[in-house]
């Protein structure tokens, strides 16, 4: 007699699965948030590469914008589902992004940041080629300390003369499954067409920055001096010119500051 599979089993199979936690893995399941993902990669241009689908609750939405697009899941159990129900656009590989080596074309970079592998993840892509904009999704606070909300980050500002960081929204943890303990965030990032520091200048000014987030003293008079960044006078000068108190930090300071501190450390030589 041949097998059958009853209704509800048959429901069971092809229902999204609850995320493995060893991976980091919460899925989104409001509609709702996945439309605004979907609204927000529509506004960019090129190929999409999706980092982390699962079990395809961006994929397969993303499938209808007509554009061809990559996935790339680390379990392979979920890869291999998610080939057999994707359309012909879509190609799904088992792999590890972390090891990915990104095209240098241009090509657009979604993900539900797999929470474990959020700050790594960040890092790889910032440093990577060719992607022209990132619509991301991590923890609440995460997602607003990237946006430079409340201040930049060191890791923001290291990456802001190349890259445009802003925040979309905020997501319920209740949009997840399985849910999590807290918030998730909707923001993006955007390569600067004109960066504000050349890029052959980078591991330099990257140096410069951490140097000054490292330093301690109360506010950047003093701070700056101590980070080797510019004398006394020349940062009290600085700061003046800028606009910025002598007490400040340097979480205040805003992209075109950053590139403004770098070109006059150059200058000070």
């Amino acid at each position: 007699m041949p097998r059958t599979t009853h209704p509800r089993a048959h429901a069971r199979a092809n229902a999204p699965q609850p995320g493995r936690h060893e991976l980091g893995q919460n899925f989104l399941v409001d509609r709702r948030v996945v439309a605004d993902v979907v609204a927000h990669v529509a506004a960019t241009r090129g190929p999409i590469l999706e980092i982390g689908p699962g079990d395809g609750a961006l994929t397969v939405p993303l499938a209808r914008l007509a554009r061809p697009i990559r996935a790339l899941e680390a379990d392979p159990r979920r890869a291999a589902r998610l080939a057999e129900r994707s359309p012909r656009a879509v190609r799904v590989e088992h792999a590890d992004a972390l090891a990915h080596r990104f095209e240098p074309h241009p090509h657009v970079v979604v993900s539900n940041l797999p929470f474990h592998i959020t700050t790594a993840m960040l890092r790889r892509l910032l440093v990577a080629p060719g992607w022209t904009d990132a619509v991301l999704i991590a923890q609440w606070e995460v997602a607003r300390r990237r946006a430079g909300v409340g201040g930049a980050t060191q890791l923001t500002a290291q990456a802001a003369p190349w890259f445009e960081f802003a925040l979309a929204r905020r997501i319920p943890r209740q949009a997840y499954r399985p849910m999590p303990q807290v918030d998730g965030g909707l923001f993006t990032v955007h390569r600067r067409a004109q960066p504000l520091v050349p890029l052959a200048e980078r591991r330099a000014y990257a140096a410069l920055v951490a140097r000054v987030f490292g330093s301690g003293g109360h506010g950047l008079a003093r701070i700056l001096p101590a980070a080797r960044v510019l004398p006394p006078r020349a940062a009290k000068r600085w700061l003046r010119d800028r606009g910025h108190a002598a007490g400040g930090l340097p979480r205040d300071l805003a992209p075109e500051d950053w590139a403004a501190l770098w070109r006059a450390h150059r200058a000070a030589g």
